[in-house]
């Protein structure tokens, strides 16, 4: 398939807006889609790149365009497809940087989903590869019927993995996603720990190639394989396009699209009874609806990645694949007899075990079912640092609730949830974090998911005039009561500390009694003070 077909699929309604004859005969071997300013690395030469352009703002000027545009020509991007629906059309000066570094540029509109583009590309590339006589094919013939049949049967990945591996003796072969969560394995593959897993896909051993299908950075898929030379390089690319035809096939649909209307209506139900008395029966109902079991335990987890171009669906992505990680062990496990029964089972779990609907804002809210041994908080933080890992410019926090024990108390538990986020964002800004509202046992850590306008009007009418930048002499009285109240109001170590006289110590504490109006002999009032130097 040529760059120029795209231009002859009338359902997309793809327009041409810059690119000479050559550029648009370039043959595509494969599409990407990325919100990153620089997405060099995860591009595969002969890929067309899918942008919503959520990186770029009028403000930004040619220099931003250039550097985006220069990556992808660095890359081997045969084309860009830039998406209309953020900024009502392609900048102009996406168009300059395009001329200026030779690189296809083509719109898509915003009635057109970036799947819709991707399943374009892979059904006809599939066709095209069908349709080539039998010596074009790496894999066998019959092998090829075999995969066509098990495509049409809906098998999971594991038996299409077996299936498709069986002619060259079955190697170890992992079906991977970027953040190191097994999807699929060989008969002969050991299972892998995520952090393993992730740090194989990155090493220089073994053979890995990506899937190349509509996915996130942080679930796309990876074929790996422990052996260089454990299959041809034609026969890995055949297999990764029959996967990908999997995905395609059942990643979308009239079920995903009921489910995710589901968690939809589940969400704006809680996020409803977060403000006024919640309906009991309409949650229980909706509980149901989302395939969640409707007794049990529950935990409320809202995420959402800082930086990174805050794409609207991205906390989405991060805590769906954060939440599938919880129930990798059943999904990594090899494939049987009994196949297609197992990935059937393994859906249904993992649909009774989470509903997750995005937010305003790039947030995402999930109900998780809670069993028994419920350690979730803890599970969470061992896979955040590998999802880091996968978007290392966008930073990810999140927060979870209390366990409740009642669809009706979950309105409770995401205003929970929603106040260990903001404490997991004021605490470490900068570092990803998962943030649970049991661990919020200190005064400073309750104090962290305080609304940032409330910190600061109670630091403000707290401390007073020692906030004031312009006087010198009261940045040194905010010091001496920060330290005097860090050594539990010891004159003497305050004084050592600060390498002052003891007298010196006692006139700065005056002071600040004075202009705060406070007693530091109070324990009260020492809290009072306390608080408010922990909501700077």
């Amino acid at each position: 398939m040529h760059v120029d077909h795209l231009l002859t699929i009338e359902a997309l309604g793809i327009t041409l807006v810059w690119g000479d004859e050559h550029l648009m005969s370039r043959e595509i071997a494969g599409v990407t889609a990325t919100d990153l300013e620089d997405p060099t690395r995860f591009l595969e030469p002969g890929e067309i790149v899918l942008s919503g352009l959520v990186w770029w703002r009028p403000d930004d000027g040619r220099a931003r365009a250039d550097r985006f545009v220069a990556a992808l020509r660095a890359g081997g991007a045969v084309a860009l497809l830039a998406g209309e629906e953020t900024h009502g059309a392609v900048p102009g000066e996406l168009v300059d940087a395009c001329r200026a570094h030779r690189v296809a540029l083509l719109s898509v509109p915003a009635r057109t989903s970036f799947r819709a583009v991707t399943e374009a590309v892979y059904l006809r590339q599939w066709g095209d590869l069908s349709r080539r006589p039998a010596p074009h094919h790496a894999l066998p013939e019959n092998v090829r019927g075999q995969l066509s049949r098990l495509l049409e049967l809906g098998v999971g990945p594991a038996e299409l993995l077996e299936s498709a591996f069986a002619h060259l003796g079955t190697p170890a072969c992992h079906l991977l996603t970027s953040s190191g969560r097994t999807v699929a394995r060989t008969s002969s593959a050991p299972a892998l720990p995520a952090p393993e897993a992730a740090r194989r896909l990155h090493g220089a051993s073994g053979t890995t190639l990506r899937v190349q299908a509509d996915a996130t950075a942080y679930d796309a898929w990876h074929l790996h394989l422990g052996e260089q030379d454990a299959a041809p390089p034609r026969v890995l690319h055949e297999i990764a396009e029959v996967l990908a035809q999997h995905r395609h096939r059942h990643g979308g649909g009239d079920v995903a699209r009921e489910r995710a209307r589901a968690h939809d209506a589940l969400i704006a139900l809680i996020a409803l009874a977060d403000t006024a008395a919640p309906d009991a029966d309409a949650l229980a109902e909706a509980v149901r609806s989302c395939g969640l079991p409707g007794e049990g335990a529950y935990r409320v987890v809202v995420a959402a990645p800082e930086g990174g171009g805050r794409h609207p669906d991205a906390g989405r992505d991060l805590l769906a694949e954060a939440l599938r990680h919880l129930r990798a062990a059943a999904a990594s496990a090899p494939v049987s007899a009994s196949a297609t029964s197992a990935t059937s089972a393994l859906s249904t779990e993992a649909s009774a075990y989470f509903a997750l609907a995005p937010r305003p804002g790039g947030e995402a809210v999930a109900v998780v079912h809670a069993g028994a041994d419920d350690e979730l908080p803890e599970r969470l933080r061992e896979v955040w640092p590998l999802l880091h890992a996968c978007r290392p410019d966008a930073v990810p926090h999140a927060g979870v609730s209390a366990r409740v024990t009642g669809p009706a108390e979950l309105g409770r538990a995401l205003v929970q949830a929603r106040y260990a986020l903001a404490g997991a964002r004021n605490t470490a800004p900068g570092a990803a974090r998962v943030t649970a509202v049991d661990d919020l046992s200190t005064l400073e850590a309750l104090l962290a998911g305080v609304p940032d306008d409330v910190r600061a009007a109670y630091r403000s009418s707290t401390l007073g005039p020692l906030l004031k930048e312009s006087k010198a002499s009261y940045g040194m009285l905010l010091e001496t009561l920060e330290v005097f109240l860090g050594n539990n109001g010891s004159w003497a170590r305050t004084a050592k500390a600060l390498h002052l006289h003891v007298n010196t110590v006692h006139y700065r504490i005056q002071r600040v009694e004075a202009l705060t109006g406070r007693d530091l002999s109070r324990l009260d009032h020492k809290l009072d003070l306390r608080a408010a130097l922990f909501c700077r």
